[in-house]
């Protein structure tokens, strides 16, 4: 078989029932997680651009675009709630050798859900699937080298969820896997420099384009093949040669393990690379506080931020990254994001705002920071993220705090508690008290769900 044709397979094999339990409830966390993130996304400007561009198509039988009545078509649906899920860097990740966000996934896979009335079992399914993929992916060859953005993967990711809700043949959604791969090549320059709005619209754009090659190929429409493997293919042109080892659920003998369980919660809104760096900042402030007393930030003599390659190139290499002006630029700045844990020992969506853009007293301590590569770390990435911070006083003494494995990596789970509070403090002040609890309680026992499109009210602000 092609690589399109096995993945339509695969996708064919994800049942419910042969999903183990931990993996099932593993979705409902990430369900939870992407709507807190998406609520808190509310009022961003990218996302009001992607809100309007879909309730300008009214739809009766549509999907929602959430926080609204509006219904419209779901490819527009995907790109405006993607855009949400995505806006404060806050959604889940993915590190191999190509980084992604994989519940960038849900929103496409909610938006049609929806509007073929899937239930919750059915959305699960979807859900997993979409992990599934878009992480072997990563797994198989990195785009980032080569120019490519890791969003290049999203639209097989989320073509195949839609058609595993859409129930399209093996044949038809080999011809979804088709579409979706030969004309949605993304450029990494989306994260080169100072970033843009569309930071926040690069996979929900993806994703509209991977329902609209469901849709169109439930139609009967179909792609060029062999998408990856051809003489101009996806693999000549932009992965390089690949190979996806055994899916999880694929060889029973086996045993593969499904990808959801390697991936990771944030628990700071910042790029992923900068959780051990925000989480060693907080207690360095502490010891800074009881040892230099208030007054330390302007008797740090100099910062020093120690970290491995691939986070070096991603959030502390750029010299736009010592002088960010947008929140996009910030929150993949080693410089700011560790400067503002140590300033005010907190951070949260509201220290990308612009008042803080511009403190005076962040932008002096980023001068006094340098970003270095650590020897001993190298090799150990994925596997954990280090981050060494220094900070050096002019009185020559200096402070040390390394942290390994951030909170809400595979090897130190976030609990649902705090997914929960996460999900409760970012909606505050948008959604009704009771709207979201009523959204919790559903999505805990979304298995018993027969339409998901019964939860889409009770996300209306």
């Amino acid at each position: 078989m092609t690589l399109a044709e096995r993945l339509a397979d695969y996708a064919g094999t994800v049942s419910f029932h042969r999903l183990p339990s931990e993996v099932v409830h593993e979705v409902k966390r990430r369900l939870l997680d992407s709507v807190g993130c998406a609520l808190g996304a509310w009022s961003a400007a990218p996302c009001r651009i992607a809100r309007n561009m879909g309730t300008r198509v009214n739809v009766a039988d549509g999907a929602t675009i959430w926080g609204t009545a509006s219904k419209t078509l779901p490819d527009l649906a995907a790109f405006a709630n993607g855009a949400l899920v995505r806006y404060l860097d806050f959604n889940d990740t993915y590190l191999s050798k190509e980084p992604a966000h994989p519940s960038d996934n849900i929103a496409p896979v909610l938006a049609v859900g929806e509007t073929v009335h899937a239930s919750g079992r059915r959305v699960i399914e979807a859900i997993v699937l979409a992990y599934e993929i878009q992480c072997r992916l990563c797994d198989a060859a990195a785009l980032r080298p080569r120019g490519w953005d890791h969003v290049t993967y999203g639209p097989f990711s989320s073509a195949l969820g839609a058609a595993k809700l859409l129930r399209l043949s093996q044949m038809a959604t080999t011809q979804a896997v088709n579409l979706a791969g030969v004309a949605n090549v993304a450029l990494r320059q989306t994260r080169v420099g100072e970033v843009s709005m569309w930071k926040a619209c690069a996979f929900s754009n993806a994703a509209r384009n991977g329902v609209f090659a469901a849709l169109l190929a439930g139609e009967g429409m179909t792609g060029p093949a062999p998408i990856f493997e051809g003489e101009k293919g996806f693999m000549k042109l932009v992965s390089g040669s690949l190979e996806l080892p055994s899916l999880g659920g694929e060889s029973v003998r086996a045993q593969v393990p499904f990808k959801i369980m390697d991936t990771y919660i944030k628990h700071y809104p910042v790029e992923y690379h900068a959780q051990t760096a925000v989480e060693a900042a907080l207690p360095l402030r502490e010891q800074l506080l009881r040892a230099e007393g208030r007054e330390f930030v302007q008797a740090i003599q100099e910062i020093e931020v120690g970290s491995y390659d691939v986070a070096i190139e991603i959030i502390g290499r750029d010299p736009e990254k010592w002088r960010p002006q947008t929140r996009e630029t910030a929150d993949h700045s080693f410089p700011y994001c560790v400067a503002m844990a140590l300033v005010y020992g907190v951070v949260t969506s509201q220290s990308f705002n612009a008042r803080r853009l511009n403190d005076p007293v962040v932008g002096a301590l980023m001068r006094k920071l340098r970003v270095v590569e650590v020897d001993e770390f190298r090799g150990r990435y994925p596997h954990t993220m280090p981050t060494r911070l220094m900070v050096r006083m002019a009185g020559g003494r200096q402070y040390t705090v390394e942290i390994d494995v951030p909170l809400g990596h595979p090897r130190r789970p976030m609990p649902d508690v705090d997914i929960v509070h996460k999900v409760r403090r970012l909606s505050a002040g948008r959604l009704k008290e009771s709207r979201l609890e009523r959204f919790v309680e559903a999505v805990w026992k979304l298995e018993t769900v027969k339409d998901v499109g019964t939860l889409m009210p009770w996300l209306k602000l």
